[in-house]
């Protein structure tokens, strides 16, 4: 069970304290802005090739006005979320905190403290330390990360990357692996947003480190 669950205490330590270092803020924040670009990009390339007939989005939250231009900012924001993406995997890894941070993740865990964020039971004293919940997120959101760029790649270049394609089951169905990923990504980043402003500021404070 976890320890951050089941607690009635909504105490936050006198000193605030940098939860984050300097490098996965800037990281952060140069993903979230490629993601966007990507996002508004990709969704304008969809619109010249839908995958469902139900579903077009509306040029007010697209980039790139036609096919080509949605093009040119896709990649040019995929070069900055592959460059971006492997430095922060890279010290991520090498400085332990993967490990530290994500690790372990176990079902009973996950399922206590989802529990006790449904009865807004959990705690959050510590804000240094991540509950299963965000575990779970966390490393997940990673792995979406990591497939959605390898589908992409596909996309990109079926011919040229035919064995990575083949692993997806093809173009078509790397097209909706694609898809998914994004809207995965999307709705982490609603849910990431939507928390943080639930947050209280000096809650905020202490993660932002000011």
């Amino acid at each position: 069970m976890s320890s951050l669950a089941a607690s009635d205490q909504r105490t936050v330590p006198a000193t605030a304290k940098v939860i984050q270092p300097a490098w996965v803020r800037t990281a952060h924040w140069i993903n979230a802005l490629a993601m966007i670009l990507m996002i508004m990009s990709g969704w304008q390339i969809y619109n010249a090739s839908p995958l469902f007939d139900f579903l077009e989005f509306s040029t007010s939250i697209t980039l790139g006005g036609w096919l080509g231009g949605a093009l040119l900012w896709h990649f040019a924001a995929m070069w900055l979320l592959m460059v971006n993406g492997l430095v922060y995997l890279a010290l991520g890894f090498a400085t332990g905190r993967f490990r530290r941070k994500l690790l372990p993740i176990t079902p009973s865990g996950v399922i206590s403290d989802a529990k006790a964020a449904l009865t807004f039971r959990l705690s959050h004293d510590d804000l240094s330390k991540y509950n299963y919940v965000q575990k779970l997120l966390y490393a997940g959101i990673i792995a979406v990360g990591v497939v959605i760029v390898l589908s992409g790649l596909s996309i990109w270049k079926p011919v040229q990357l035919q064995y990575l394609t083949a692993l997806f089951g093809g173009y078509d169905v790397a097209r909706y692996v694609h898809f998914v990923c994004m809207s995965a990504i999307v709705a982490f980043l609603v849910i990431h947003v939507a928390l943080a402003l639930l947050v209280p500021r000096s809650l905020r404070a202490m993660i932002i480190g000011r």
